[in-house]
Formats: C-alpha cells, structure tokens, sequence
C-alpha cells in the first residue's frame, strides 16, 4: 500500500510544482505556458511519459530518477525578466514546501498526530500514511531541485544573482558538463551500490526538516 501511495503522491506533487512555474511565468506576462496548455492543475498536463515510468520504477525498485514534463517559459517576455524569471523558478520549489506543510498540518490537526498512532510507518492507516508520505516526498523534491546542477531548478536561482556574463556562462555550463556532473552523481552511484553524494548532502536537512514539520 504505502508503495502505491508513494507513487500517487510523487505524481501529483510534480504536477503541482510544474504548474506552480507556470502559473507564475503566465502572471508575470509570458503567454508561452498558457499557449502550451501548462496553466492547468489537470496532472496529464505535467507528467512526462518516460519520467513517469521512471517514477514507478524507482518506486518499486529504488533505482533510477524520475521527472515531470518541463515547462518552457520566456524570460524576454516577463515584465521584469530577471527577477520574475527567478519568481517562476522558485515557485516550484516553493510549491512543495508548502504541500508538506499542508499535510503535515492535516496529520497534527485533524488526525492527531504521529503520538496518538504509535506505529511504524508502513503499519499507518491509509490517511496518516498519505500524509506522512506527503510530508516526506515533499521536503526531498523541495530541497533535491534547489541543488545548483542544470537541468534543476536550483542551477536558475543561483544564476540570477551572477553579473553578465558570468550568468550565460554558469547557464550554457549547466546545459552540457553541469548536466552530465548531475547525471554522474545519480546514477553511478546506484550501479556501484552505494549512497549519492546528493543524498548524503540533502538528507539530514530533509530529516530535520521533516521532524519539525512532524512534531518528532
């Protein structure tokens, strides 16, 4: 059960931080989301079919990564490029925070919290299990696309407070070598069975993270 959970949740909280930049791209002025049929809530809209797949493998097995469909903005289009750029960027992360602390308060306020259930994990009723699990893919797809590596969301925020021309060609880094150093980092540690570096870096922030939010 908690596997099936773990998928539908990674799948609605993806589809959620896509639309999230695109909403933002499209209140700053730029049509190209809406043009591409991005403004939407309806998951169909974000999810990638090969990123899907690679979502319930990784789910089932705990190999491979999984993604969501990008979503194409122009910048040159915003009514302050720069920074509204920036704003539709972060808005995704943003968007998975605020998804954890959602379910997070769900669980303390209206279930009573982890205290009064007193088992493991796996042994939750169905609703304190969507939450938890809410709770936990949420904080690690916030803080996984803060990581400054291209194609991620984190390589963008970064690049915005770099003067011309540093700023293309930190960009043009992140689209070859940055992208392949990311790649590397998660996948070559899997096949050699061991922890990424990434993980080793984003988990302890995301384990407190997620005992705050959980009360313990």
């Amino acid at each position: 059960m908690i596997v099936v959970v773990s998928i539908v949740i990674v799948l609605l909280s993806i589809a959620i931080h896509e639309w999230a930049h695109a909403k933002f791209a499209d209140m700053a002025g730029d049509p190209t989301p809406r043009m591409m049929g991005r403004v939407t809530l309806n998951p169909i809209a974000h999810l990638d079919p090969m990123g899907t797949i690679m979502i319930v493998v990784t789910s089932l097995t705990g190999f491979g990564i999984g993604w969501g469909k990008p979503v194409m903005v122009n910048p040159t289009k915003m009514r302050n490029p720069r920074w509204d750029h920036f704003t539709s960027v972060a808005a995704g992360p943003a968007s998975n925070l605020i998804q954890a602390v959602i379910y997070a308060m769900v669980l303390r306020f209206g279930l009573g919290g982890l205290e009064a259930l007193s088992v493991r994990a796996t042994q939750l009723p169905l609703l304190p299990m969507i939450c938890v699990v809410g709770v936990v893919v949420n904080v690690g797809l916030c803080l996984f696309n803060l990581i400054p590596l291209g194609p991620l969301d984190g390589h963008w925020l970064v690049g915005a407070f770099m003067p011309e021309p540093t700023r293309t060609r930190w960009y043009q880094f992140n689209r070859g070598p940055g992208s392949i150093i990311f790649l590397a980092l998660i996948l070559l540690p899997q096949f050699m069975n061991m922890p990424s570096p990434l993980t080793s870096v984003i988990w302890p922030i995301a384990d407190r993270i997620v005992r705050f939010l959980l009360g313990g």
